[in-house]
């Protein structure tokens, strides 16, 4: 789907106070300072997601995942590769992470939650939309799975919105992905509020 540069413009400055938001959590709840890089934004597909996140993540993936309802509703993900979900929980816990075990594990679903929380809430926030969101689970699975989960059960033709960035924390970056997957009605009334925001 191609947005319109008003649209794209838009959808920036909301992700971008968002990250900003979830970057001042994660920056105060482990004491260092973190950069999260300008968001590359992109509305695909459901079949489009494989093509355009393979290039960055190996198979094997770490999902943070949050169902939200409301006017707007869908599946919002957290998404890193295994090595970059240990690189990141290294970075934060200070110590070597070799397995992503069950302290790994409340470690990334706390910073999903942030970043999900941040995201969606701002959403709301700046769009007027009451959204509601479900307790976040991490999945360990492999990618297509991960997509496959997406598809299974749901009704429609369903769509991502998909941002790409960079967490700079401590030296070290960690490529990641945030998720939205939006029926169309959803992704309509998305686009529609959006465009008052101008």
């Amino acid at each position: 789907m191609i947005l319109t540069d008003r649209q794209r413009d838009s959808l920036k400055e909301l992700i971008n106070i968002a990250f900003g938001k979830a970057v001042s959590s994660l920056s105060e709840l482990t004491g260092y300072r973190i950069v999260i890089d300008v968001p590359k934004i992109g509305i695909y597909s459901i079949n489009e997601i494989v093509p355009n996140i393979e290039g960055i993540v190996t198979e094997e993936v770490a999902t943070v995942h949050q169902i939200f309802t409301g006017r707007l509703a869908g599946d919002a993900f957290l998404l890193l590769d295994q090595n970059g979900a240990k690189a990141l929980t290294s970075l934060l816990i200070d110590e070597q992470v070799e397995t992503i075990d069950v302290s790994t594990k409340e470690v990334l679903i706390e910073v999903g939650n942030i970043i999900l929380n941040a995201c969606l809430g701002t959403f709301g926030n700046m769009l007027n939309v009451h959204i509601t969101f479900s307790v976040p689970r991490l999945h360990l699975s492999a990618l297509n799975d991960m997509i496959n989960s997406l598809i299974i059960g749901k009704e429609g033709i369903r769509y991502a919105l998909l941002i790409t960035t960079q967490f700079k924390l401590k030296g070290s970056e960690i490529g990641g992905y945030l998720v939205i997957v939006l029926g169309v009605g959803s992704l309509d009334r998305l686009l529609e509020e959006i465009e008052k925001l101008g």
